[in-house]
């Protein structure tokens, strides 16, 4: 079986390289819609795949760290990463153009990892990640799956490379929640929310 659940965010971003004009050369955002899908062959104690209130702790605060921020290539011009740093206090500095491809890619990854550290308590068994879908726009998206995350052939995404905003990290119910990520520390679902 699998469930989705859809989160929101806003967004400024440059896509370098691209063929059109108008997205490789201004900033310019979007209104993102992210679903993110899991599945399981099984149900737990409440007769779910896995609860929806539980992606509104660790999963919706990182999908919203990006919101009303600027996400910002590390590959760009060092002037214009210095700038989108010095004139937003949120911003997220990625390993990757920020095209709504790689959002897929690295929101897959990032919600990958939180979910392998996640401990359940309330039966959850074989729950994964079964895809991301990030849409740009009303009529354009990008949907990875785990092989087009961790992809070679489009390139890796260390997950170390990707760096917050103080702002952004303050604002998460545990400003270390990258580091712990990063360190792989383990989660505990709550036994309620």
């Amino acid at each position: 079986m699998i469930i989705r659940k859809l989160f929101k965010f806003e967004n400024a971003h440059v896509v370098r390289g691209c063929s059109t004009q108008r997205c490789r050369a201004s900033i310019h955002g979007h209104s993102y819609k992210v679903e993110v899908l899991f599945e399981s062959k099984y149900l737990d104690h409440g007769q779910m795949v896995y609860d929806f209130g539980l992606m509104k702790q660790g999963m919706k605060e990182l999908i919203d760290s990006f919101d009303h921020g600027v996400a910002i290539w590390d590959g760009d011009d060092q002037n214009y990463i210095e700038a989108m740093k010095a004139h937003s206090n949120r911003w997220v500095l990625l390993p990757v153009s920020p095209s709504c491809e790689q959002f897929s890619r690295v929101l897959f990854l990032m919600l990958d990892r939180l979910l392998s550290l996640t401990q359940t308590i309330n039966g959850e068994r074989g729950v994964k990640l079964n895809s991301i879908i990030v849409h740009e726009t009303e009529t354009g998206y990008a949907q990875a799956f785990e092989e087009d995350a961790y992809s070679e052939l489009m390139g890796t995404i260390p997950l170390q490379s990707i760096h917050f905003s103080n702002e952004v990290r303050e604002g998460w119910s545990d400003p270390r929640l990258w580091d712990k990520i990063l360190l792989g520390e383990p989660f505990i679902n709550p036994k309620t929310i």
